[in-house]
């Protein structure tokens, strides 16, 4: 799909690129036909996109959709189609998270050196599954299920896809997904070893 010259969407170096937070820029890339809205088969295609397999892109489609449709509808029904809105995504935060963005989706670089501060012990430049874990039960909040679901499976789903060969989460890597860059270089990644292939 072509983006249009005025997309807001993934990498696009228009002026309504320029307006969005960075929570915003996280979610666009999967707002695939640039419209601001991110249905159900959108989510899908993304994670695809970005190497998920089918099931865990189907299931994160059904999550993902469900859960932040009814949370970033500007008070309409999100029945039946489960359309996430990209304007209103700060309004999606869940509980148990690192606080890396505020609640206006804007990036606070302070909480971002403090996860690596706090819990890259073995490599101050990177997190193992181990200090991913711990990272993960210190971010707990109380009676927050939800929350500590939704981080569980956020920063799982990103280590498995982008560790390094010794196991490690790069801190440049997280930084890249807390923008959206990384959803567009694993994109371009997966479309060339498609090419290869």
């Amino acid at each position: 799909m072509a983006s249009s010259p005025s997309s807001p969407r993934r990498g696009s170096e228009g002026e309504e690129e320029a307006n969005l937070t960075p929570l915003q820029k996280h979610v666009a890339f999967f707002d695939r036909n640039n419209d601001g809205v991110i249905y159900p088969s959108e989510t899908y295609q993304g994670c695809r996109a970005i190497g998920c397999g089918v099931v865990l892109s189907a299931v994160s489609a059904v999550f993902i959709n469900g859960f932040l449709s009814v949370k970033t509808n500007p008070g309409k029904s999100p029945f039946p189609h489960f359309p996430i809105y990209v304007k209103n995504i700060q309004k999606g935060k869940h509980g148990s998270d690192s606080g890396v963005y505020d609640s206006e989706g804007r990036f606070v670089a302070s909480k971002f050196e403090e996860i690596f501060q706090k819990h890259a012990k073995t490599n101050p430049e990177a997190l193992s599954s181990k200090e991913l874990k711990e990272m993960l039960k210190a971010n707990r909040e109380p009676n927050d299920r939800k929350g500590r679901f939704a981080a569980w499976t956020e920063w799982r789903m990103l280590y498995n896809l982008c560790k390094d060969k010794e196991g490690f989460l790069r801190k440049d890597t997280v930084r890249a997904v807390y923008d959206g860059s990384l959803f567009l270089k694993l994109e371009k990644e997966r479309q060339s070893s498609v090419k290869k292939a």
